[in-house]
């Protein structure tokens, strides 16, 4: 399976961490990651005020390249953006599955999006790019056919998109579930996040992954450089 970046004439300081997981158990309601969970929407009420959260740097930022593309952001909002909406507006996140809580933690702990998929129900290779604007969508839980607006960035394997804008809204058909034994989980970072601090954020997932559910464990940097891997 190939997995690739198309995006750098528009977005050349992008940088995207991918952790690999194989033969993984994403069980519901472990209780560290539980705790893990809730204080890390304790420090990020702390941090971030309800009034200016999309003021933040590492908020603001996604919000410029969503615009960029053609996206109002205050109609789509980027997933960091939406999340710490939630926290900061006293909404507790619930603990859905390790993997879910994992890089719901890192989205918190460092202000970047973060998001999974099965690998088990990917289609051909994946890819980050430019939308036509005639591929297939059904969003996280529903059932309605939808088609992303052409030039719109998404993550699409061969047969359909996994999650439109970018990483606004998650598709239904990789969704993970407690069964998943093979993940791909994605770790979005634009300026200010530096490609060193990406690295060290995408290791962490990688470890908390490695320590909560176990399974072969792998992590990779896509940038201009290396716009493309195996997996």
């Amino acid at each position: 399976m190939r997995y690739g970046i198309e995006i750098f004439d528009r977005f050349p300081e992008y940088v995207r961490g991918v952790v690999v997981a194989r033969d993984i158990e994403n069980p519901e309601g472990q209780e560290e990651l539980r705790d893990m969970l809730s204080e890390i929407q304790i420090q990020t009420r702390q941090k971030i005020g309800e009034q200016d959260y999309r003021e933040h740097p590492h908020i603001a930022n996604w919000r410029e390249a969503y615009r960029q593309f053609g996206v109002n952001p205050n109609k789509h909002s980027p997933s960091v953006e939406a999340l710490v909406r939630q926290v900061v507006k006293g909404r507790q996140l619930k603990s859905i599955n390790a993997v879910v809580d994992i890089f719901n933690y890192i989205s918190l702990k460092y202000l970047v999006p973060s998001g999974a998929d099965d690998l088990h129900k990917v289609v051909g290779d994946l890819r980050l790019r430019y939308a036509r604007g005639d591929e297939i969508f059904v969003p996280l839980n529903g059932q309605q056919v939808e088609h992303p607006r052409p030039g719109e960035v998404i993550y699409a394997d061969d047969e359909k998109v996994l999650c439109r804008c970018w990483n606004w809204r998650q598709g239904d058909h990789t969704k993970l579930t407690p069964e998943a034994k093979w993940v791909a989980v994605n770790v979005d970072c634009l300026p200010p996040v530096t490609r060193e601090r990406a690295e060290e954020i995408t290791r962490e997932v990688a470890e908390l992954i490695r320590r909560f559910c176990g399974g072969e464990v792998n992590y990779y940097i896509l940038d201009r450089e290396n716009p493309q891997i195996e997996i």
